[in-house]
């Protein structure tokens, strides 16, 4: 076998001049029209993913480099997409410079996320030039774009492969394609994700880990190409999440974070019974782990038994993300979001009521298409009723393939950064209110590592999300330690360690 057929996993087949024929029959470009009408019955169930032996050795002697982009399910695709090269045998590598795979999973979510991405191809061209064995990919949710897989066919042909976020398990495939083909390799499919179980990771750290338990997304919110990258909701196995959930116990980790674009309609695609994610989190709560969080969550779906579970306590924390987007009624109901300003309130008090010391953080977009001065007054005056901890805020701008881009953008750019700072303002002014009671207190943080600041500082989080930075021995990252806070910042705290002092009263 030479040296190509051991890149490519097996001999050819085929004639290689066939190949870019073969190749481009075998595509579907993604198709954003197509998204909208896909049905779950086209979702199938795979437990024995495995990589074929005709694929091991592909990588050996060759390292990759992957940069991400975008939400913790990214990051999570990207221990995926790591576990899999390393079963082919590749190695990581910290750079590109030296890289023999570059893939970039890129984010879709907003356009400055995607002029990053392009960017960044533009800066990998030269190396391309200078080293023309080495293969560059983009996958991810950019990749489920029809007019950006067109955009790179066009224009970026030092890309040699594009997958999207449906087909990571056929990465081996791709790759052997990709080795072999002398044009691009597109395979991104418009039809519904499988759940694949049994895929390998490569986890970054022992410490926090992400655990999946559903893909996609049914709410079309008017602004979110999610629906259209990610796919129809559908639920992960419960045995399948539990079992994965003791296995990080077991190997020492300190806290999971359950992941899904809607995590909170976990269950609702089951046709076998009524199981949705507060059995889910009540069954996970039984396991000795320290810490279980989720994201991201809609209000829509944020039932009340959801919310009973909860207030259990234990090792499920007391900090959830309720992204509002908006505090008008009116910019909501254009937004599709499928709620109202006081649905929302409404949800917020049943939360406080059964948790009375709740954390609670938001999404907000500023300048959408017709938000007016007044509905803008809304948003602030509903961050103040609820009295978030801390915000993400964003300024709207246009997705392609979305409803609101048919929309007229009829918020000047000018306003929109205004309001922006306006509502920064207050979210500012309440993150530093919510700190000041922890000045003096004891409060448990898992250290997570070195600050990025000073490597003689370490730093972790409460179980509410604060970020604490102190010093200590080493020896105690990836422990959870108690820190009496001596300075309560805007944004952070800074204490002194203590060790475990169980009289102290402590805080979370």
């Amino acid at each position: 076998m030479n040296e190509e057929q051991r890149l490519a996993g097996q001999a050819p087949t085929t004639k290689e001049k066939d190949y870019s024929q073969y190749f481009q029959s075998v595509y579907t470009p993604p198709s954003l029209k197509n998204a909208k009408k896909r049905g779950r019955e086209e979702i199938s169930y795979h437990d024995d993913f495995s990589i074929d032996e005709q694929f091991r050795g592909m990588g050996q002697g060759r390292t990759f480099y992957i940069r991400t982009y975008g939400c913790q399910m990214n990051e999570h695709d990207t221990e995926v997409i790591a576990g899999i090269l390393v079963g082919l045998g590749y190695e990581p590598t910290e750079t590109v410079d030296n890289a023999d795979i570059v893939l970039l999973n890129t984010c879709a979510i907003r356009e400055n996320a995607e002029n990053k991405v392009f960017g960044e191809l533009g800066h990998l061209k030269p190396l391309k030039l200078e080293r023309p064995d080495m293969l560059i990919g983009v996958c991810g949710c950019m990749s489920q774009e029809e007019s950006v897989v067109n955009k790179i066919l066009k224009t970026y042909d030092q890309v040699d492969m594009v997958f999207g976020t449906h087909n990571i398990h056929r990465l081996p495939e791709i790759l052997r394609e990709a080795y072999l083909s002398k044009e691009m390799v597109v395979e991104v499919w418009s039809k519904e994700g499988d759940i694949i179980e049994n895929l390998p990771r490569v986890r970054k750290g022992n410490i926090k880990g992400w655990v999946n338990i559903m893909y996609g997304c049914d709410k079309f919110c008017t602004y979110c190409i999610v629906p259209y990258t990610r796919g129809k909701e559908r639920s992960r196995r419960p045995e399948d999440i539990i079992q994965e959930v003791r296995q990080l116990a077991a190997a020492g980790y300190q806290e999971i974070t359950l992941l899904g674009q809607n995590v909170n309609a976990y269950g609702k695609d089951f046709e076998d019974g009524d199981y949705r994610l507060g059995d889910l989190m009540d069954d996970l709560r039984k396991i000795d782990i320290p810490r279980i969080r989720f994201t991201t969550s809609h209000p829509r779906d944020f039932d009340d038994h959801l919310i009973e579970v909860l207030a259990k306590g234990g090792n499920l924390v007391d900090h959830i993300h309720l992204p509002v987007q908006s505090g008008s009624s009116e910019i909501l109901k254009i937004m599709s979001r499928k709620y109202t300003r006081e649905h929302y309130l409404e949800l917020v008090s049943k939360i406080k009521r059964a948790i009375p010391n709740v954390t609670l953080t938001t999404d907000i977009i500023v300048g959408f298409p017709n938000e007016t001065d007044e509905q803008f007054e809304e948003t602030i005056s509903l961050y103040k009723e609820v009295g978030f901890d801390m915000a993400f805020t964003y300024i709207y701008s246009p997705r392609e393939g979305t409803p609101a881009a048919k929309m007229q953008d009829n918020v000047p750019m000018q306003v929109k950064k205004e309001r922006l700072q306006k509502l920064n303002k207050v979210v500012n002014d309440f993150s530093a209110e919510a700190m000041k009671p922890y000045q003096g207190k004891v409060v448990n943080v898992l250290v997570e590592g070195e600050s990025k600041r000073n490597k003689d500082v370490l730093s972790g989080y409460t179980e509410k999300s604060k970020l604490v930075n102190f010093r200590a021995p080493a020896s105690v990252i990836g422990k959870i330690v108690q820190v009496r806070v001596v300075e309560a910042k805007t944004w952070s705290l800074d204490g002194e360690y203590i060790g475990v002092q169980e009289e102290e009263k402590v805080m979370s």
